[in-house]
């Protein structure tokens, strides 16, 4: 099947006015997402007295949706129209957004818990739309030869947006529950609506970025699933991604509701140990991704992705031996954050781009439509099945401990112990095992290389520091965000300079909503 490219109708002016949009899109829907999704969505749905199952659903949405990009994709190529269907789905994911921040405020809280669901459901239907018609838009705009750096230093800006606007919402939200103890869910509703300002801000911005031509394409949908299915190695690297996703959702949702609940924090803690993490998370992006250029995605997943399961199994000794708070919890939480947003960012950035590296050339959407399939599959029914079960482990515990008997005496040495969510993370763990058995099957480009050592990760660390601690590193913070636009170069895809080897960039999914 050939296609013809797209005619270049995008003057230089227009294209730098383009990427500038581009850029201030991302931080207003970052904020949009900040203020009205994540920790805060969870802890409204606690306050209207959300059970295990039901909090798994709301985890589950997001994802769930995501499927239906099968039918928006096949509508963005009848239609060719991205800008307009991004702009459709945007708006109908606000619009429901404000059904939802409205909600708390005029209905009970059992019906009003049952609407955010309905709400949330309809507004990420919208927003797998506008993300379907997005990608491929962004794909024809940003130049091919930027793409590494211009992600990912708008990554790391939204997600110092993130941290920003966490901690002020939350700050907010301890402070509204004093002052209005009878109602402490209208909070919320606030900062919801501060959320779906930003959102309609981040429209304004997709308005103004130039379209971009779309070539017609004939490709049956079906025939575009099943092809990657075929390829023996993406096939592997499908299983991988699928497990993976499906170990760390199963987690992931309740680490919120753990804290929360279990210990009792308030939401400023919660959030302050979420925005450590970004920080974290923020600093080693760079350097995982200096590490996958030169060495492959699976070098970098071999460090990462240990660390990050062995995170989950260090969850289950946040009150070990007992149930309650003691006083090494907050050090093991901290601890336990540090070392996420080391991994994560390190897993994040390899799983995506070890897929783009895999995907051949000229056939990459099919195969990239196919770990979105399976990746959503995994990471909605993994909340769901966790929602299902938490009540049946809620009286249940498992433990092993040694006995020293003495004359007179008996001590009991606790080895481990479960209770609770406990389970869920012993069971994350070893099925994050089992996911990483799977990698090992995959072939990438650049295995031959070897492993990364301890010396070369340590270099890279020391040379990132040496970066932020000098003036020029500090500059390039202060002048956020509009050094990301000014350092881009105007050169438009196709007129790319010669390559003068494979070289992978680590790009960040360009997410329009």
């Amino acid at each position: 099947m050939a296609t013809k490219d797209a005619p270049s109708s995008t003057s230089d002016q227009q294209l730098a006015q383009g990427l500038r949009m581009v850029t201030w899109q991302g931080l207003a829907l970052q904020a949009m997402l900040t203020l009205t999704g994540g920790t805060f969505l969870v802890a409204l749905a606690l306050r209207l007295g959300a059970d295990n199952l039901q909090i798994g659903i709301l985890a589950a949405i997001p994802p769930l949706t995501q499927l239906a990009q099968i039918p928006w994709v096949y509508l963005v190529q009848k239609t060719r129209r991205r800008k307009a269907l991004t702009i459709l789905g945007a708006a109908v994911a606000r619009a429901c957004l404000f059904v939802l921040a409205l909600a708390p405020v005029l209905l009970a809280p059992t019906l009003a818990l049952y609407v955010i669901m309905a709400m949330l459901l309809i507004k990420n239907l919208g927003s797998s739309l506008s993300n379907s018609a997005w990608n491929s838009w962004m794909r024809d705009l940003v130049p091919s030869d930027n793409l590494g750096s211009f992600y990912s230093k708008r990554h790391a800006y939204a997600t110092l947006t993130a941290m920003v606007l966490s901690l002020g919402a939350a700050v907010f939200l301890d402070w509204w529950k004093g002052a209005e103890p009878a109602h402490p869910e209208y909070g919320y509703s606030i900062i919801f609506l501060l959320g779906i300002g930003a959102g309609v801000l981040a429209i304004y911005f997709i308005g103004r970025i130039p379209e971009v031509p779309m070539p017609r394409r004939k490709i049956g949908l079906i025939a575009l699933l099943l092809e990657p299915f075929k390829d023996a190695n993406f096939r592997n690297l499908i299983y991988f991604l699928g497990s993976w996703n499906f170990a760390v959702n199963l987690a992931a949702p309740f680490f919120t509701v753990y804290m929360l609940k279990r210990l009792g924090y308030s939401m400023t803690y919660v959030i302050a140990l979420g925005a450590l993490s970004q920080l974290v998370s923020v600093f080693f992006y760079l350097i995982w991704g200096k590490l996958s250029d030169r060495y492959s995605n699976k070098s970098v997943l071999a460090i990462s992705g240990p660390l990050f399961i062995f995170c989950l199994l260090g969850w289950t000794f946040v009150t070990f031996p007992g149930e309650h708070e003691h006083a090494l919890t907050m050090p093991l939480l901290i601890l336990l954050h540090v070392a996420m947003g080391i991994s994560a960012s390190g897993t994040n950035l390899s799983t995506g781009n070890i897929a783009i590296k895999l995907a051949p050339r000229g056939r990459a959407t099919g195969f990239l439509a196919a770990t979105t399939l399976v990746n959503s599959l995994a990471a909605s029914l993994a909340p769901l099945v966790g929602g299902r079960f938490a009540d049946f482990f809620k009286d249940r515990k498992l433990s092993l401990s040694f006995t020293w008997e003495a004359p007179g005496s008996e001590q009991v040495f606790h080895v481990l112990k479960f209770q609770h969510w406990d389970f869920f993370f012993m069971f994350a763990f070893l099925l994050g095992g089992y996911s990483l058995y799977r990698l090992g099957r995959v072939r990438e480009l650049g295995d031959e290389k070897g492993k990364i050592t301890l010396s070369e990760a340590m270099a890279q660390v020391s040379q990132q520091l040496r970066n932020f601690s000098t003036a020029g590193g500090l500059r390039g913070l202060t002048e956020f965000p509009v050094a990301l636009v000014g350092r881009v170069s105007l050169r438009r895809p196709g007129r790319a300079r010669p390559a003068k080897g494979p070289k992978t960039k680590p790009v960040g999914p360009p997410s329009g909503d």
